[in-house]
């Protein structure tokens, strides 16, 4: 099982910018999906998750500007980042809360992360 994330980049303040991620491999199901940044020094910490039934959860300091969106039947999940902030800068990893093919349980895997840079 792999996650294959994409997208970010570079953007002034105030713009936008979207993240992708795609998981793959023997996936029997996916529960959560989601982003976690992360910034030099400091502790990851959740952006946005969305449940398989479509439930979502955004942290305080991007509610209204982010949004979240999954494809269940593509195993995908996408983050529209929208009013971006120079302290949106980091790097964003994908989540996935994964049970593969013959396995009962719960597995956690992380993308590779992808770098987004919001310049002032």
């Amino acid at each position: 099982v792999q996650l294959q994330a994409s997208g970010g980049g570079l953007v002034q303040a105030g713009g936008s910018l979207s993240v992708s991620c795609a998981a793959s491999g023997d996936i029997f199901s996916v529960n959560d999906m989601g982003w976690y940044r992360q910034v030099p020094g400091k502790q990851r910490e959740l952006v946005a998750v969305a449940t398989r039934g479509g439930m979502t959860t955004y942290a305080d300091s991007v509610k209204g500007r982010f949004t979240i969106s999954r494809d269940n039947a593509k195993n995908t999940v996408d983050l529209q980042m929208n009013s971006l902030k120079p302290e949106d800068t980091a790097v964003y990893y994908c989540y996935a809360a994964i049970t593969r093919r013959g396995f009962r349980w719960l597995q956690e895997y992380w993308g590779q992360g992808t770098q987004v840079t919001v310049s002032s």
